[in-house]
């Protein structure tokens, strides 16, 4: 069934049989605090409110232009009405960030939108990001920008926490300690409370980030990159050479970084000259059971992209873990970009597939993979060329939001999910 789309009437989204889509919030639309929705909607995340509805945070992946995507107005004009401190980067009023994100109620039952508003504002690029186990968004900023001292007044490349409880918007602390680069996404174990970061550039490490205090990242930690055990400077993006195939565990260890708010953007160079592997564009990842995957876009040798999945230790993050050493191994890889083109955001579906979003410029899918490796497609974009992001399911599985970028839409899917675990 989910190889079989049935084409949409309205040449918008194509579903399989018996699913359907609804457009919940678009970009330009004034929300509930009065500001005005963002564009370019990108990770998400999705948690349970004291009511029961389903609160979604959602990444906004916006520069300081064009205004067409500010959450200020199309002159900015709505800056007056706020408190310029908690911007992270107000930019003298002049050039502030209008990325960040927001925030939306959704109620389940009436599948409606019941309120949505600025959480995280005056940061730059708000890309992915991922869920805690303690109920906050972590967003990320792909973004290195230096302050200039003049409209730039802060340096951009750092992670956010966003209460998923939070009625407006945040202080906006930076987690200085989980490093400044190109960031992308995060997933975190919750038993040790480790966290894992991609990194989107062509020649990206994958970080982890052990907190002193679990639950508490702001009180600092240990930034690593993960590197192959008698394989160092493994280059896993397999463009000229196949180092690395499919399906073959390999042990991994960590090695620690300093200067890790890296003024010169060099964390990926130093960590790969200490022996940590290097990837293909970092993006999506996501905590399963004892194990995480991530998406790399562009790997493989016709660098239409991988998947990759880290087996967990039993002692992850501790002292024990090198006598039950992690793994790594590549569990996708495509050549063929009519059944996975440039693989970006990535979840893990309640029956346990990997659901993915392509990014490739031409024609974007959703697609998912089975515990046997197989490729299916879950849905067409047919409105647009824009990439599909922050695809996640809603804590009851009945709803899967995701966003078509571009057009600035946010939708919720729903259909008969129950029945893609025996596909």
């Amino acid at each position: 069934m989910a190889n079989r789309l049935q084409p949409d009437p309205k040449g918008y989204l194509d579903l399989p049989e018996g699913f359907s889509y609804r457009i919940i919030s678009k970009s330009g639309e004034t929300m509930t605090d009065g500001l005005v929705v963002p564009g370019r909607p990108d990770g998400m995340g999705t948690f349970l409110d004291e009511l029961g509805r389903t609160v979604i945070v959602r990444n906004h992946e916006n520069s300081p232009s064009p205004l067409e995507n500010s959450p200020f107005g199309m002159s900015n004009e709505l800056l007056s009405n706020l408190d310029h401190g908690k911007l992270y980067d107000s930019g003298r009023g002049l050039k502030p960030g209008l990325g960040g994100t927001t925030t939306l109620i959704y109620d389940e039952d009436t599948e409606t939108l019941v309120e949505q508003f600025m959480s995280l504002a005056g940061t730059y690029r708000n890309c992915a990001g991922g869920v805690t186990p303690w109920g906050t968004w972590i967003s990320c900023e792909e973004d290195v920008t230096r302050s200039n001292g003049e409209d730039i007044l802060k340096d951009h490349g750092y992670v956010f926490e966003v209460p998923a409880n939070s009625k407006g918007i945040v202080d906006p602390v930076p987690i200085k300690a989980m490093g400044r680069f190109n960031h992308e996404a995060v997933a975190i174990d919750p038993n040790s409370g480790c966290v894992y970061l991609t990194e989107d550039r062509p020649d990206g490490l994958l970080y982890r980030y052990v907190p002193l205090e679990k639950e508490k990242l702001l009180a600092g930690g240990r930034l690593q990159a993960l590197a192959i055990r008698d394989k160092t400077n493994l280059d896993t993006r397999n463009w000229e050479t196949p180092l690395v195939p499919r399906n073959k565990p390999m042990e991994v260890f960590w090695l620690d970084l300093d200067n890790v708010e890296s003024p010169e953007d060099d964390l990926r160079y130093r960590g790969f000259e200490m022996g940590a592997a290097r990837f293909a564009r970092g993006e999506g990842i996501w905590m399963g059971e004892g194990e995480l995957f991530f998406a790399c876009t562009n790997g493989g040798p016709k660098n239409f992209g991988q998947v990759f999945k880290y087996r967990l230790s039993s002692g992850e993050g501790s002292a024990d873990e090198s006598e039950t050493p992690a793994t790594l191994e590549l569990y996708a890889e495509s050549e063929d970009r009519t059944i996975l083109d440039m693989c970006d955001n990535l979840t893990i579906a309640p029956w346990g597939d990997i659901i993915l979003c392509e990014d490739n410029g031409e024609l974007n899918h959703i697609r998912g993979i089975d515990p046997k490796g197989n490729i299916y497609t879950l849905a067409c974009n047919r409105s647009s060329k824009s990439e599909l992001t922050g695809a996640v399911f809603s804590p009851s599985g009945n709803t899967l939001f995701v966003n078509v970028q571009e057009n600035g839409e946010t939708l919720a899917i729903t259909g008969p999910w129950e029945k893609m675990a025996t596909v």
